[in-house]
């Protein structure tokens, strides 16, 4: 075999190598994509219903403090807008562990029915994305937080999408959120009022910037 004729059979093996290289990482690039908006989703939407199973059985034997595998569970989301079998377990803390579970509850902020701010993080994709169709609620939906003894029903007083903020924004978790820009959305600014703030991404593959929609009790009524 010549000089050349090696040279060229070198060549062709280094391209297939390098083009078998380029195929794997890029089925791999996409095999993780694909985990990250269908697989996540998968694993969280079992989680939600594992937790909210146990909180359900733990509410039947009366008990009001309920663990679970993923975090200290404190309550159950009913958006009617979402549909009658939307229920979403609340978890205590905003960490990755227990947005995977369903909704985070930002530490210091209100419990359901308190007076203050009952603030709220949801993913809007992956990880069970509770809070995906966010920008569809309008003012006036009911947002209903179940506890062992009484629900809490809250009605939106914004549009799922009329505020968006950076993610630094965290005066939207105050206990009675006050934006800093002249005219801007906001709750009627009342003392003692009892709010409910929910926030997610503001844009599905962008974190950013957050989503921000407010609401205020209106009754409550005991948990069927």
């Amino acid at each position: 075999m010549s000089a050349t004729t090696q040279t060229r059979s070198r060549g062709r093996r280094v391209i297939f190598w390098l083009g078998l290289v380029m195929v794997l990482a890029g089925a791999g690039i996409l095999g993780y994509v694909a985990w990250e908006l269908y697989g996540t989703t998968i694993v969280s939407k079992q989680r939600q219903q594992d937790a909210t199973s146990k909180i359900e059985s733990a509410w039947d034997s009366g008990q009001t403090e309920v663990t679970t595998d993923f975090g200290s569970a404190e309550a159950l989301i009913e958006i009617p807008r979402f549909g009658k079998d939307y229920r979403v377990p609340v978890m205590a803390g905003i960490s990755d562990r227990a947005l995977g579970a369903g909704f985070g509850h930002f530490s210091g902020t209100a419990k359901p029915g308190e007076v203050g701010n009952f603030a709220l993080a949801g993913h809007r994709i992956t990880h069970g994305e509770p809070l995906r169709d966010l920008p569809k609620l309008r003012e006036g939906d009911e947002i209903r937080v179940l506890t062992m003894e009484k629900t809490y029903v809250y009605e939106l007083t914004t549009d799922g999408d009329d505020l968006v903020v950076p993610f630094t924004s965290i005066w939207v978790t105050d206990p009675l959120p006050d934006n800093p820009e002249e005219g801007g959305v906001e709750p009627e600014q009342v003392k003692g009022q009892r709010l409910i703030t929910l926030t997610t991404c503001s844009e599905l593959f962008h974190t950013d910037n957050r989503m921000i929609a407010f609401g205020k009790l209106v009754s409550e009524e005991p948990t069927p």
